[in-house]
């Protein structure tokens, strides 16, 4: 399968597994979604458990969360991540919160869905990947595949969890990859990272549609990459991330998000205070600029890529204090 296969399919069998699933989001029904990750589910479960919404991303996830509140467990789907905005206050004062709200009383059972990210030749708010201001709000999981098989798994357990989850979908490589997918139901866990490929000189932190861009720049340079895919962006998995440091001593973040305040930044912080006697270099970011995403003619200047990752790995090991 490809990614967004794997997501198709997640969905028939979960929706199949459990009733009180339903999805909704602008385009989802007739149409399929705008990357067909829907297709067919309105013809198997039908328009009470499929719905096609208006355009309100605002109404969207505040009538998820309501589901949610009366113990269903919705899907709401986001086309792009940069939809998602106007949005922003229900995702904040009641899908975040409401857990504490009610001390623990009223859990938000809830999976939003939402492609984020550029390398499709887009338009401005469809190239988004922000997933910071998503990772910034307490109470809530943010998860990111990077591999067919990652995505069923993932999602899966994403819409099996008492916990709202943001889980973002790489549509850089939605179509660019395949890999063995096992048909039948199974689930990963949301809280583990996954060491890709073990290394001895430096390590590199990633995830979603950076990985490929990650594992190109491991396997060009002179030297033993440890590239370690960070799967959940909220709450991160410190301890695989400090073992794995703490046994190179050098880190690159390679992240296709701006590089300012993105997750990046809080690896190094992390880094920095518990792992800093082990560093024989600064960790080094990969990453985007501090612009907006630009038009589609220049996107592939813009966009963080194999080359810019070996830049920085190259960069660390030639480092000395």
């Amino acid at each position: 399968m490809d990614i967004v296969t794997a997501v198709n399919r997640t969905l028939h069998q979960e929706m199949d597994r459990d009733d009180d699933t339903r999805a909704l989001g602008y385009d989802i029904g007739p149409l399929g979604g705008v990357f067909r990750a829907t297709d067919g589910l309105l013809d198997e479960f039908g328009e009470s458990r499929v719905i096609d919404t208006p355009l309100s991303e605002n109404g969207i996830i505040g009538t998820a969360a309501g589901m949610a509140m009366r113990d269903d467990r919705p899907i709401p789907e986001i086309e792009f991540m940069g939809f998602f905005y106007p949005a922003f206050g229900q995702f904040m004062y009641a899908v975040a919160k409401m857990y504490k709200r009610t001390g623990g009383e009223v859990a938000m059972p809830m999976t939003i869905r939402m492609p984020y990210g550029g390398g499709i030749k887009a338009l401005e708010y469809h190239q988004e990947s922000t997933e910071t201001f998503e990772i910034h709000a307490p109470g809530v999981r943010v998860v990111c595949p990077s591999t067919p098989y990652q995505t069923k798994g993932l999602l899966a357990s994403s819409i099996r969890c008492d916990d709202p989850v943001v889980f973002m979908e790489p549509k850089q490589i939605y179509r660019g990859m395949e890999g063995e997918v096992p048909t039948e139901e199974y689930t990963l866990p949301l809280d583990e990272a996954r060491v890709v490929s073990e290394g001895e000189d430096v390590t590199v932190l990633t995830w979603g549609a950076m990985l490929p861009e990650a594992k190109q720049a491991a396997e060009s340079v002179d030297a033993d990459v440890e590239v370690v895919d960070l799967v959940t962006l909220s709450p991160l998995d410190v301890e695989t991330i400090l073992e794995s440091v703490k046994k190179t001593g050098r880190c690159v973040v390679v992240q296709e998000s701006r590089r300012t305040l993105g997750l990046g930044s809080e690896l190094s912080a992390l880094l920095n205070e518990y792992a800093l006697d082990r560093l024989k270099a600064p960790v080094k970011r990969a990453s985007g600029y501090d612009v907006h995403f630009p038009a589609n003619d220049i996107e592939d200047d813009y966009l963080t890529d194999a080359a810019r990752a070996e830049s920085a790995i190259e960069a660390v090991m030639s480092y000395e204090f």
